[in-house]
């Protein structure tokens, strides 16, 4: 029984005793733990630190290279306008320094002009009174009797300098002439428009012609009434022609006839109502063309009825030349003209474009078109100028003011260049051999070529009759030949050639 109260307490101080040293173990054990998850975050703390601290250090040292860089390209700028304003300031001491010596080279000559002028005049006074005291005559007097001196002796050397500078003067203005001519020629590039008295409506079958023509001729017989045309039907498959002299009324009759073509149905009450139509839609494309025309050309202000007039020239031909087209090219070539010679452009293509509107309405009032064209340039009270020109251009009435020369010149240019103008087959034959039967007038041609339709002449002379500078004679005798015996356009070239040949065989 002792035994067990001494066991007892001696199992409960042994179990306190085990138990203090576990807990003390355990707790040395999360001590331990403690410290070393203290240490783990001192150093991550540590860590953190340093990195912030290099984090701000990085920036710090980036924001300073920025405000240095700023920096620098602010003193850059400051640098380059220190140095701007230093060169603008010796530029203008240069400038002022400049300044005054010429102010003080001016004021020297000024002073020596003074000087000079002075000693002149008492030179001059000298001289009068030496010659007063040496012929006893007065000043008139003596003046007198100087110029007579000179005139006697002069006379023939100042005839001879006149007669020289005439000569040098003409060239001179052949020369220039010729030049400003080929500049204006270059710088145009003009359609050519050829007409003819006669206009071709295509039909879409011959039983077309049939309805055309009518029962007994009536419908063409109407036509032909109300249109003022000649409707010509032949066996020319699937076309009619409209014959007239008056372009206006063709292309109204071909115009008129086209509808009734189109529509298909034809007889005299539809004939008046399509030529009606017709009628109305030529004279919208008469005013048109001369509002058309009037703006190529570049000018504005014209009256209407004017360009209306103007727009009828559409249909008017001359030598197989579009007579509207024509006033275009004058106008341009006018204008140009001008510029060379320092006129007023605008005034001369005003002039050009109407030179020849009388030709819209002359088939109607008797007189030159150049006339016509003068009334009908006062009744719409265009500039006095541009009316004479028109007047002028043809030489019916006397050539004054420079326009009135331009005009004609642009006319003659227009009218004359190769192309613009058509000849008839007869005239055209005739005229070539006509030009070889000049050339094969001279000895010692052997043959002549008339080409580039009557442009040119070719001409092969015998070599052993005619040498190189008798060739050169012979191309001059003949052009002067031409010029003296035919009419024709433009100009013709006379090209003399002389070959000479050495053959041999080989044997």
């Amino acid at each position: 029984m002792n035994s067990i109260w001494i066991i007892g307490p001696l199992g409960l101080v042994v179990g306190l005793g085990v138990g203090y040293y576990v807990r003390q173990v355990f707790a040395a054990k999360s001590i331990k733990n403690l410290e070393e998850r203290s240490k783990k975050i001192i150093d991550r703390a540590k860590e953190e630190e340093k990195e912030i601290l290099i984090s701000a250090k990085d920036k710090a040292f980036q924001m300073r290279e920025e405000a240095e860089a700023l920096n620098k390209e602010r003193q850059k700028k400051i640098d380059d306008l220190e140095l701007s304003l230093r060169k603008r300031e010796e530029s203008v001491d240069v400038r002022a320094e400049r300044l005054e010596r010429d102010r003080i080279q001016l004021e020297t000559e000024e002073e020596q002009i003074g000087k000079t002028r002075e000693e002149l005049r008492g030179l001059r006074d000298k001289q009068l009174g030496s010659l007063e005291r040496i012929s006893a005559l007065s000043k008139e007097e003596a003046k007198k009797v100087l110029l007579g001196m000179v005139e006697k002796e002069e006379k023939d050397e100042v005839l001879r300098i006149i007669k020289a500078t005439e000569k040098e003067a003409k060239e001179s203005a052949d020369e220039e002439a010729r030049k400003i001519i080929a500049t204006v020629i270059g710088r145009i590039a003009s359609d050519t428009a050829s007409e003819s008295t006669v206009s071709t409506v295509s039909l879409p079958s011959d039983e077309m012609k049939g309805r055309i023509i009518g029962r007994e001729g009536r419908n063409i017989q109407a036509f032909e009434r109300l249109a003022g045309v000649d409707v010509i039907i032949d066996d020319t498959p699937g076309a009619v022609v409209i014959s007239s002299f008056d372009s206006v009324r063709r292309q109204v009759a071909k115009v008129a006839l086209e509808k009734l073509v189109t529509d298909g149905r034809i007889h005299p009450t539809r004939i008046e109502e399509a030529l009606k139509k017709a009628t109305e839609e030529v004279d919208n494309e008469i005013k048109k063309a001369g509002d058309e025309a009037a703006y190529q050309i570049g000018i504005a202000g014209i009256n209407h009825d004017l360009l209306k007039t103007l727009g009828r020239l559409k249909y008017r031909t001359s030598y197989g030349q579009n007579v509207l087209q024509h006033s275009i090219e004058v106008a341009e070539i006018s204008g140009l003209l001008a510029l060379e010679l320092g006129y007023d452009a605008a005034v001369a293509k005003r002039a050009g474009l109407f030179h020849d509107i009388g030709k819209a309405v002359d088939h109607e009032v008797t007189g030159s078109h150049a006339i016509i064209s003068q009334d009908i340039l006062k009744k719409y009270g265009v500039d006095e100028k541009i009316i004479h020109a028109a007047a002028a251009h043809h030489e019916d009435i006397e050539m004054k003011d420079t326009l009135d020369f331009i005009v004609h010149a642009a006319d003659a240019i227009s009218g004359a260049r190769p192309g613009a103008r058509r000849e008839t087959l007869e005239t055209y034959v005739k005229r070539l051999e006509e030009l070889e039967k000049v050339a094969n007038s001279f000895s010692g041609v052997e043959k002549s070529y008339a080409i580039q339709a009557g442009r040119e002449v070719r001409i092969l002379v015998r070599p052993e009759d005619i040498n190189d500078l008798e060739a050169v004679k012979l191309s001059r005798n003949i052009a002067k030949k031409i010029e003296k015996e035919m009419e024709y356009p433009g100009q013709i070239k006379v090209n003399v050639i002389r070959e000479t040949r050495a053959v041999e065989y080989a044997k």
